[in-house]
């Protein structure tokens, strides 16, 4: 056999070594298992049922200084978790048909009485002017806070609140006729806060 004979069996031993060696690296009992494993959030959701005309918590003409208004409303929470605050933002525009305000504020005529109706007994929780409420910094807004007292429960999933709401147009006794004709659109947006996190 010539040197060049040699040398190429002497390759072709070498490179069947190194594969039936690499082969072997594969050689090993194993065993796959796959776990399929979900996090799925919960949802927060609150709607308000109004006793008036759309379903606003108030709907009212033909008022005059010294008119009082009782509205109810209810607080559904219809998502899967349980709410700790609810914030109410205030928000509303004056409508001036006869451009006679002269800076004068319908808004801070309004009387806001938040109440609970505690053993037949009324109570007023928390009171202020529409625009007041509407200027109020966030932690003055906790609906929870006023009406339930804050207790830690808040609102829990799949219950309801009903809430009681007395506004007053109020007569200051002097001339209030610049807002004869006036109108005012009350905004108000509830937003839900869940409650603290736990262990799962």
């Amino acid at each position: 056999m010539g040197i060049k004979s040699k040398l190429g069996m002497g390759a072709a031993t070498g490179a069947l070594a190194i594969a039936l060696i690499g082969g072997g690296t594969f050689a090993y009992f194993s065993d796959t298992e796959v776990n399929a494993s979900t996090f799925a959030a919960g949802t927060l959701d609150i709607n308000i049922q109004g006793n008036d005309t759309d379903n606003a918590i108030i709907d009212v003409n033909n008022l005059k200084p010294g008119d009082t208004m009782l509205r109810t409303f209810k607080l559904n929470n219809t998502g899967s978790l349980d709410v700790s605050k609810v914030l109410l933002t205030s928000s509303y525009t004056v409508g001036d048909t006869n451009g006679n305000n002269a800076g004068a504020d319908l808004g801070e005529h309004i009387k806001v009485k938040f109440l609970v109706n505690n053993d037949k007994r009324t109570e007023v929780v928390h009171e202020t002017t529409l625009k007041k409420l509407s200027s109020t910094d966030v932690v003055d807004r906790d609906l929870l806070g006023w009406i339930l007292g804050g207790e830690n429960d808040g609102l829990r999933a799949g219950t309801t609140d009903t809430l009681t709401v007395q506004f007053e147009f109020v007569d200051n006794g002097k001339d209030q006729n610049v807002f004869q004709g006036d109108s005012l659109k009350l905004n108000w947006k509830f937003d839900a806060k869940q409650t603290s996190g736990s262990a799962k």
